[in-house]
């Protein structure tokens, strides 16, 4: 066992009801919030009021910015972090899925630094400092992981070019995991979310800084992922599963919090900045198909362990055989919950493949791979993942 570090600041409050305890939460770190989601439209709406009125009736004052998108971007962030500043807040809260959770943390620093968020990244010299405002997060989906990490993930609008400030301050002080706020999902968005958490829980257990403690919690998100998600996108209001997948998605964030993430990321982060309407999910389940042909001959352990959660049959099968077939394997539940996609089908062309391969080794998570691919081979993976039968 190689020497490992674990560390988790975030305080989770997980379990139905616990939206309840909002006001108290956002009352420890200040009396003026900034709220932080999608548009006020739809199924998410009704949330949204619910915890404004929560926070307004324990005392809190609150301004409500409502400009997230899908793949946040610099103008998006800009946006929020001049509303954070006028109103003076004191605390920021993301309310929904990734996108608003990571805005909110990039929110936390443009608000209180020179510059944007962009100057901010991981690469660069330039670090977030202590002025860093405290931020809450409250999911509505389950599959970020955002609420347990310090990432935030940002598109430089002008460059298409996406990329992501990572620093111990964006760790969230309290994350509020409410399964219930997630009985709104529709079914594409729980599909898609849901996979996103498979895919930080294996390529965590694939990560070159996998730890006998990030591989216990992506052993069982796995699993449950495996068990809960075609539930949760037959039945949205199955709350058992619901809280299956909330648990998965809190798991995994913590994996990745500590170990990170592999191939598919890069390439996923990618598509998404060059074709901003591939939801991140749906970047990494028309990717994964390809990725794992790619990578199993060069982690068969773990990839026969996955391939038996997804198919028990495998249970007797040698480790090689096992992990050959976790292929397939994991391609039928890509179908299954409705989620076996070709990059064709969601709009991204062959003229974009150019850009994505370029990019998709400007975020080093290519490296921690168990087989690195070259620019060369990640396009040779783009064109194989273009059309699908």
């Amino acid at each position: 066992m190689h020497p490992f570090t674990y560390y988790q600041p975030t305080e989770i409050r997980f379990g139905v009801g616990r939206v309840q305890e909002v006001a108290e939460v956002v009352g420890r770190f200040g009396k003026r919030c900034l709220l932080v989601t999608t548009a006020k439209t739809g199924s998410v709406a009704p949330i949204f009021e619910r915890v404004r009125n929560l926070l307004e009736n324990g005392g809190i004052a609150v301004e409500h910015f409502d400009g997230v998108i899908a793949n946040p971007t610099t103008d998006c962030v800009t946006a929020g972090a001049d509303m954070a500043k006028a109103f003076g807040a004191q605390v920021i809260v993301g309310l929904g899925g990734g996108s608003s959770m990571d805005t909110a943390k990039a929110i936390a620093v443009e608000a209180t630094h020179p510059g944007t968020s962009w100057d901010y990244l991981f690469f660069r010299d330039t670090k977030p400092t202590e002025k860093t405002l405290p931020i809450i997060t409250i999911s509505t989906t389950s599959g970020t992981g955002s609420q347990v990490t310090q990432v935030a993930v940002v598109t430089h609008t002008a460059s298409k070019t996406k990329s992501a400030l990572y620093n111990s301050l964006l760790y969230p002080k309290v994350a509020i995991q409410d399964p219930e706020l997630t009985l709104s999902m529709p079914p594409n968005l729980t599909a898609t979310t849901g996979f996103d958490a498979f895919t930080h829980a294996f390529e965590a257990f694939l990560h070159v800084n996998s730890s006998p403690y990030t591989n216990t919690l992506a052993i069982e998100a796995m699993a449950l992922v495996a068990r809960h998600l075609p539930s949760a996108v037959e039945n949205g209001n199955h709350l058992e599963a619901r809280t299956g997948m909330a648990w998965a998605d809190t798991l995994a964030g913590l994996c990745i919090a500590n170990a990170g993430v592999t191939l598919p990321h890069g390439i996923g982060m990618t598509i998404g900045g060059q074709c901003p309407q591939v939801a991140h999910g749906q970047a990494l389940a028309v990717i994964y198909p390809e990725f794992t042909r790619f990578t199993f001959p060069y982690a068969i352990e773990k990839f026969a362990l996955m391939g038996r959660i997804f198919a028990p049959s495998l249970k007797t099968a040698s480790d090689p055989i096992a992990a050959e077939q976790s292929c397939e394997a994991l391609d039928q539940f890509l179908k299954k919950i409705g989620m076996w996609l070709s990059l064709e089908q969601l709009g991204v062309t062959e003229t974009d493949f150019v850009a994505i391969a370029d990019n998709s080794q400007i975020l080093p998570d290519y490296k921690n791979n168990p087989r690195i691919a070259t620019r060369d081979e990640i396009y040779d993976l783009l064109q194989a993942a273009y059309r699908r039968n």
